[in-house]
This record gives C-alpha cells, sequence and structure tokens, in this order.
C-alpha cells in the first residue's frame, strides 16, 4: 500500500477517536533533542503569498488554531467539493479569529495571486480569515509531504481526468504551537463534522 495512504489512513484513525479522549491526539513522528526531551513534530516556518499580494508566514499562524489544505483553482475533480465542505468550517467559526483557514495552490505557474484572488472572491471570502497562498511549487510540495503529511505532486498520465495534478483531500489541524492533531477527508461531510467538534474541543484545551 502506498506510504502516504497509510499515513493518512493512520491519522485518520487517531483523528476520529479524538472527541472521545480528553485531548486530540499529536501526530507526526516525534523526535528527541540534544537534552533527551521528545520534541512533537512541529509545522516548520514558511513564506507564501496570500491573494491580496500580502507576504504571509508561520508567524501570521502564531496563537491560531488552523485547518490547512492543498487545491488548485482549475481541479475538476475532488477541489470543488473541498471547497464546500470548508466553506461550512469558514461559515461556523466566522470572525472567530482563534481559527485560520490556510489552503495551498499545488499549480503556482497558473493559480497567481489575482486568480487566487478571484477565486476567493468567488466563493464569498473577504478578510484574513481564510487565505489562499501561492509560492515556489518546489516548497509548497515539500511542506505538504514533510510537514502536512499529505501527498501533492504533478500528473502526466491522467491529466485529463485530474487536471494535472494529483492531491490529498485532506484537510489538516493545526494548533496554536503548530502540532498537527488531525487529519480529515475534506470531501466527507461527516469527516468535517468531526473536525469542526474537534476544534472547538482544541479551543477549549488551549482556552
Amino acid at each position: 500500500m502506498n506510504k502516504f495512504l497509510i499515513l493518512i489512513l493512520s491519522s485518520f484513525l487517531l483523528s476520529s477517536c479524538g472527541s472521545e479522549d480528553a485531548s486530540l491526539p499529536y501526530l507526526g513522528r516525534k523526535t528527541v533533542d540534544t537534552h533527551g526531551v521528545e520534541q512533537k513534530h512541529t509545522i516548520p516556518d514558511f513564506d507564501f503569498v496570500n491573494q491580496y499580494g500580502e507576504s504571509l508566514s508561520q508567524k501570521d499562524m502564531d496563537g491560531h488554531i488552523y485547518v490547512a489544505d492543498f487545491f488548485f483553482t482549475s481541479c475538476p475533480t475532488i477541489c470543488p467539493v473541498m471547497k464546500t465542505q470548508m466553506l461550512r468550517v469558514y461559515e461556523h467559526f466566522g470572525g472567530n479569529d482563534d481559527l485560520k483557514i490556510l489552503s495551498h495552490t499545488i499549480d503556482p505557474y497558473h493559480d497567481s495571486v489575482k486568480v487566487l484572488h478571484d477565486y476567493a472572491a468567488a466563493l464569498g471570502i473577504s478578510g484574513n480569515q481564510w487565505s489562499f497562498v501561492t509560492g515556489e511549487q518546489e516548497e509548497i510540495y515539500e511542506i505538504g509531504e514533510k510537514a502536512y503529511m499529505v501527498p501533492a505532486q504533478e500528473d502526466t498520465l491522467t491529466a485529463e481526468e485530474t487536471g494535472g495534478f494529483l492531491h490529498s483531500g485532506a484537510f489538516i489541524l493545526v494548533d496554536k504551537n503548530q502540532h498537527p492533531r488531525g487529519i480529515y477527508d475534506g470531501t466527507v461531510e461527516e469527516e468535517v463534522n468531526q473536525m469542526i467538534r474537534d476544534i472547538e474541543l482544541l479551543m477549549k484545551e488551549e482556552e
């Protein structure tokens, strides 16, 4: 079985039990520093550009819970469903500054700042709660695979069906300290319902 699929399925199982426990699990590989202290998997620093042409880095996420995903604006397959589901999250937590949403395009050559701005506007998104970001393609692919633990890549074999890219439909829940705490199938309503409940749980945990 594909290693990405194994990782994602394992993460789904962990996240689905989150509401049964006192707190959500910490996902990803843990390491031990030079002092012998265990370090949780952490999303590293990044520097992308949002739909307003503004630089957006990990510092902008400090102190916020956020949900990350990967998409591209011309996607003919799962992206429209994912964005419909993410809109539910955006509307549910609208105006709540504790939560941010971070959508990374995996097609930065086409998805310019203007394209992302128009795409966000068409969804009815305004303000800075939901950011659509672009950057160097390899940096986006690397942070997807190594940090958020989801695959994203170009697809030349079945481009007619996929739009030229293969990517996960996962939504990744990240806490205020940049630790991934849940991965959910962003194309399944009940998975997103679970994520909403887990966001609320995480908000209480981090009060």
